[in-house]
């Protein structure tokens, strides 16, 4: 079932479907960022400037991130001082560095790499090493 939602950007209206959203990322100065599903255009919202729609951002994270794995596969990612919230099953390929243990996967519409180490994020880093096993079938 779709999960549509009005938002408010820059002096446009979109109306997007929250379930074919793959990543968000929350920011420190409280920013919430994601990308538009089949394109890379960014939508970024703050609750300064727009709460309603920043608090359904937020409310759609919560109710994803709730469902734990039975359901869905998101996860809550640090990376570079953001948290990311990704839905792993949107993620096609994962590269495995066995010489560090560093694992490096795309956000699908964006250009950033997410790059996760064993020792600074190892939460984060057993949840990918456990959904690509999982899903796979293949140890990284």
């Amino acid at each position: 079932m779709a999960y549509w939602v009005k938002i408010h950007y820059e002096r446009n209206e979109y109306v997007v479907n929250f379930e074919r959203v793959t990543a968000f990322c929350h920011e420190r100065n409280g920013r919430v960022t994601f990308w538009l599903p089949d394109c890379a255009i960014p939508i970024v919202v703050n609750s300064q400037n727009n709460l309603e729609d920043y608090q359904k951002i937020l409310d759609y994270i919560q109710h994803v991130t709730a469902l734990g794995f039975e359901k869905s596969y998101w996860v809550k990612i640090l990376y570079e001082r953001n948290e990311y919230i990704i839905n792993l099953d949107s993620i096609s390929s994962f590269c495995h560095e066995p010489n560090n243990g560093r694992i490096t996967f795309w956000l699908p519409n964006s250009t950033l790499p997410i790059i996760i180490n064993p020792v600074s994020n190892p939460d984060s880093y057993q949840k990918v090493l456990e959904y690509v096993q999982n899903t796979t079938g293949y140890l990284l």
